[in-house]
This record gives C-alpha cells, sequence and structure tokens, in this order.
C-alpha cells in the first residue's frame, strides 16, 4: 500500500517497460526552412564545410582528418565503443583517420546569419542615438 502512494507518478513504472522492447530511433533533424541552412562542421575547430568537403579530406582549417571517430555523426562516448552503430570492435584513436563503413559527416540545421551590415562603426552610431537627445 504504501509503494502504491510513492510512485504516483503516470508513467513511472511503465517508461522502462516501454523503452526495452524498441530500438532506439535516429535523431533526425529539422528540415533547413526560411532563415535555415544545413551544415557541417569540423568537430574540432568548428569551421564550416563547404558541401564539396571530401570526407576522406582533412579540415581546411585545422588540417584535422574527417574520415575519423570523433568527426562522424554516430559518435557517442556514452555508447558501446564510443558509437551508435554495431562496429566489430573498438577504434582507440578517436581523431585518427580510419576506414568504418558507418561514417558520415554530421548535418545540422542552424540559423542562417543576417545579410545585414554588421560593421563596428554602424554598432557605435546605432548605440549613441540611443541616447541622442533631440
Amino acid at each position: 500500500m504504501m509503494e502504491d502512494r510513492r510512485y504516483r507518478q503516470q508513467g513511472y513504472k511503465e517508461y522502462g517497460a516501454q523503452r526495452r522492447g524498441k530500438p532506439e530511433e535516429p535523431y533526425v533533424s529539422r528540415p533547413a526552412g526560411p532563415g535555415r541552412r544545413s551544415v557541417s562542421r569540423c568537430a574540432d575547430c568548428g569551421t564550416l564545410l563547404p558541401a564539396s568537403t571530401d570526407p576522406f579530406g582533412r579540415c581546411p582549417h585545422c588540417k584535422v582528418e574527417l574520415h575519423a571517430c570523433k568527426q562522424c555523426a554516430h559518435f557517442d562516448p556514452g555508447r558501446r565503443f564510443e558509437c551508435r552503430q554495431p562496429v566489430p570492435e573498438r577504434i582507440p584513436d578517436k581523431r585518427a583517420r580510419n576506414e568504418c563503413a558507418f561514417f558520415s559527416l554530421p548535418v545540422v540545421v542552424e540559423a542562417a546569419a543576417s545579410s545585414g551590415s554588421t560593421r563596428a562603426e554602424d554598432a557605435r552610431r546605432a548605440f549613441k542615438n540611443l541616447f541622442k537627445r533631440t
């Protein structure tokens, strides 16, 4: 009787039972819409990678290998062998180039930068205009 009162939240006991039987669904990002764009970035330096980037190449900014676990969309430090895919063995150096068949560059949807002026003079002028007496 005491346990019935302790765990009255809806779904408390059922949550684990429902999740155990279902395979995990892959993460699906929202489609790019107005003001948004799909991009890939280097996991080390954050540089925007062009759409024509060779996944077997190197980052144009920091020259790190792109076909490596750390750059992969399936990389997850909390998983077995640090990968969401069923890899047969652990790859010890996550930054080194490898020949994994599951590799894919992560693509994220982010807000597109505004095309307005971002010069420092314009920002200073706008700030001064806030306190200008007329």
